[in-house]
């Protein structure tokens, strides 16, 4: 894949702070082959039927733009020819299979294209570091182009804006500032954004995956005073919150 020069320092950022990126790499997410198939149909923003009668969902992202983003999985895929590739494939509750799709004779997973649109973003859930490393660099594309979603100024919420991220309750969010303080309370570490624990916007982390945090040279104590990128669902427990439960939802920003 080609990245744009204006885009290095945040690709080898993404790199540096999520994934080790491979070098050499014939197929981006070049996970088991799981069947290929015919596209009959797409069903919803992220997921689409074959001729035979399986249902995929897109694994990877989250969609950002339900609409565009199905009107983008239609133009690609309606009456294609698609290979399937994945960890797992073991359905989800609603009998869908998981997957990264490509198209007969390309190499980048239908996953990227959404990204470069604006009309997704990752998902911290890809077990391949080499993966989302390349779905961050994607999605860096579609951010530093202004497309899709990111045209708009609302994709990234303020960390210092609670109430805007509250709207969020439920969703996934990315969320971006500077972690002014690290404090523990029992069990769980709080990223705290704000002063005011009771209002303020926080990410948190449970003592079993701060050593996962550690081990990827993310030790919580270490990004305070730090501009850090967030994603996640957001919940809210006094102020809103964002658990993160694997290394892929932080970022460390330039400028640090």
């Amino acid at each position: 894949m080609q990245i744009p020069s204006a885009l290095t320092g945040t690709v080898l950022l993404a790199c540096a702070t999520l994934f080790a990126c491979g070098a050499g790499r014939a197929v981006e997410c070049n996970f088991e082959a799981q069947g290929e198939g015919r596209v009959a149909a797409v069903v919803d923003a992220r997921s689409f039927r074959l001729d035979d009668g399986r249902e995929v969902k897109l694994s990877g992202i989250e969609v950002a733009d339900g609409a565009k983003a199905r009107a983008a999985l239609s133009a690609l895929l309606i009456g294609r020819d698609v290979t399937l590739r994945g960890g797992d494939d073991m359905p989800d509750r609603y009998g869908r299979q998981p997957a990264y799709a490509f198209l007969a004779g390309s190499e980048t997973p239908v996953q990227s294209e959404l990204l470069r649109q604006g009309l997704a973003l990752v998902s911290p859930e890809i077990p391949d570091r080499s993966c989302a490393a390349a779905l961050m660099a994607a999605e860096a594309e579609a951010r530093q182009a202004r497309s899709g979603t990111w045209a708009g100024s609302s994709v990234i919420k303020n960390a210092e804006s609670p109430g805007d991220i509250l709207t969020a309750i439920g969703r996934f969010t990315v969320v971006e500032g500077r972690v002014l303080s690290v404090r523990q309370a029992g069990a769980t570490t709080y990223l705290n954004f704000g002063r005011n624990w009771t209002r303020d916007f926080a990410a948190t982390i449970s003592r079993r995956i701060v050593p996962a945090f550690e081990a990827a040279g993310l030790a919580p104590k270490s990004l305070e005073n730090r501009r850090i990128r967030v994603r996640g669902w957001v919940e809210a427990r006094r102020g809103p919150r964002i658990e993160l439960l694997r290394v892929g939802q932080i970022e460390v920003l330039r400028g640090n």
